[in-house]
């Protein structure tokens, strides 16, 4: 009962973060990090390495975290349905890595066109597979330092143009919604739902996720 207790205070709490209205800058402020996270995550499953000044760097607080780890689920299974968008992307593109400014205009390019007809959760998740796949062609390619500009230049998309869509849907934890928590022993739900950790699975297709709302 008592672990109980304190995860009803810790949900809670967690909600509370997220029931004030979060400013322009906060949201700014979490798409990054969500960002720097989603990119440290396909460096890793491409053996790559970034700067040790950003590998200890996760999202500030237990719901962002969450909204995260559902992030980078979304994310997987995009890339599974649409494998070929995400890899060798400077290469689809026929952009140089190397160049600062031809990364950040293609990246905003892309993202442009991705919402060029609406805003929904899917495309938010396209456009951070778009930025992992990038950061893995910089890191890959030498040019580590230019996952900086990646991670600015969607924050300034964010700020531009997806800032008052995420406002009106309370912020990032809206996402979750796309997913349902499955605990890892079926006999012990309450106990196993409070003590394991955490897995997902989706609850809509691709093309649901990706539709206008």
């Amino acid at each position: 009962m008592e672990v109980l207790r304190r995860s009803s205070v810790f949900a809670a709490e967690v909600l509370d973060v997220f029931d004030r209205s979060l400013t322009e800058k906060e949201l700014v402020s979490q798409s990054k990090a969500l960002c720097r996270d989603y990119i440290l995550s396909r460096l890793n499953q491409n053996g790559l390495g970034w700067s040790k000044a950003e590998v200890n760097l996760s999202p500030s607080n237990a719901a962002l975290a969450e909204v995260s780890l559902v992030l980078l689920c979304l994310g997987d299974e995009l890339e599974c349905i649409q494998p070929s968008l995400y890899r060798n992307v400077a290469r689809q593109l026929n952009i140089s890595v190397a160049m600062d400014n031809m990364v950040s205009d293609a990246f905003i390019g892309v993202a442009t066109e991705i919402f060029s007809t609406g805003i929904t959760w899917g495309k938010v998740v396209s456009m951070y597979a778009v930025a992992g796949a990038l950061a893995v062609d910089c890191v890959r390619q030498g040019h580590p330092t230019n996952v900086h500009i990646l991670v600015d230049s969607l924050g300034q998309f964010v700020r531009k143009f997806l800032v008052p869509w995420l406002k009106r849907r309370g912020g990032w934890m809206e996402i979750t919604k796309c997913v349902v928590k499955r605990d890892l022993t079926r006999e012990h739900y309450w106990l196993s739902s409070v003590i394991e950790s955490l897995k997902y699975f989706l609850t809509t297709m691709y093309v649901y996720i990706m539709k206008e709302p």
